[in-house]
């Protein structure tokens, strides 16, 4: 390197600045009282359910009138009482308990139980297997 000349740096400045404050640091109390001194205008909005754990979609007012004028009646359909009683006359004919029954079907004995007791949504599929178990006819004419 010696003698090529006089040796000179590349290097541009480099200026550091704090970065401006951002929406949080504007409402930090030392924020808000030096605004006070100063006469800067301050605006103070409270926001709707703000610090509160609701949600805004659970207030009850949006539907009440919708639910109020609702006069449908949304239940399951259940098992007939005629049903209810074939069931459990097939059953006892061939001398089963419930929970035998629900072996044979291979059902859960509960499932038995809600039939007989009227408690059940009717499943095809499970009365088709209580009707090949029991061998009685159990949907539609006999």
């Amino acid at each position: 390197m010696a003698g090529t000349g006089p040796m000179t740096q590349d290097w541009e400045p480099v200026v550091i600045r704090k970065r401006a404050p951002n929406s949080a640091a504007k409402r930090d109390e030392k924020t808000v009282n030096a605004a006070r001194r100063s006469g800067a205008d301050i605006e103070t909005v409270r926001k709707y359910n703000a610090g509160t754990n609701k949600a805004a979609s659970s207030s009850t007012s949006l539907n009440t009138k919708t639910l109020d004028d609702d006069t449908e009646n949304l239940t399951h359909e259940r098992v007939p009482t005629e049903l209810k009683k074939a069931i459990m006359q097939a059953r006892t004919e061939k001398k089963l308990t419930q929970s035998q029954l629900a072996q044979i079907i291979n059902e859960k004995p509960q499932v038995i139980q809600e039939y007989e007791s009227g408690k059940a949504i009717p499943n095809q599929q499970i009365l088709s297997k209580l009707e090949r178990a029991l061998g009685a006819k159990l949907r539609g004419k006999k």
